[in-house]
């Protein structure tokens, strides 16, 4: 087996996991504790939903699905952001499902995870250059979005203390 494809199956197991995790602790919730934050300078869960959804949609689904660019994301962290439970499942789903597409897209043509698609862009928020391979935008978010998987699953069990893992 190549080494591309090692990686491409990897990152599908992982963000496949990631996604049924999520989607079990948002299920568990209400929709109080979804825009509930611990201290107000803190990040609700409706925030981190948001942030990577913003996140997703602003690294692949501009460039793999036509999206058009987005070029404010700040309401994100606003302190205020309101959000349902379905919201929040539904944004999840979506933010992995595009992951998980472009996945499959590269699992189909490995030698696309050289390519540079951003070339016609500026920046990539300064996280990476308009230079970046599509293989150095997948582990970017390989390093990303699981810090803000960790803090919903943090808040989520400050606001029932246990959580069911059970599928």
């Amino acid at each position: 087996m190549d080494t591309s494809a090692i990686v491409i199956d990897f990152l599908l197991r992982k963000y496949k996991a990631d996604q049924k995790w999520t989607r079990m602790v948002l299920e568990q919730l209400t929709e109080e504790d979804i825009v509930w934050s611990p201290t107000p300078e803190s990040n609700s869960i409706a925030n981190l939903v948001a942030h990577i959804s913003g996140a997703v949609y602003e690294w692949f689904e501009t460039v793999y699905f036509a999206a058009p660019k987005n070029q404010d994301r700040t309401t994100e962290f606003a302190r205020d952001l309101q959000m349902s439970k379905e919201q929040a499942l539904e944004l999840s789903k979506k933010s992995y499902d595009c992951i998980i597409q472009v996945l499959e897209m590269m699992k189909a043509n490995p030698e696309r995870l050289l390519e540079q698609p951003y070339r016609d862009y500026s920046t990539l928020n300064g996280a990476l250059d308009n230079h970046a391979t599509v293989l150095e935008m997948l582990l970017h978010q390989f390093r990303h979005l699981p810090s803000h998987t960790g803090q919903i699953f943090y808040i989520a069990k400050m606001r029932k203390g246990q959580l069911n893992w059970e599928s």
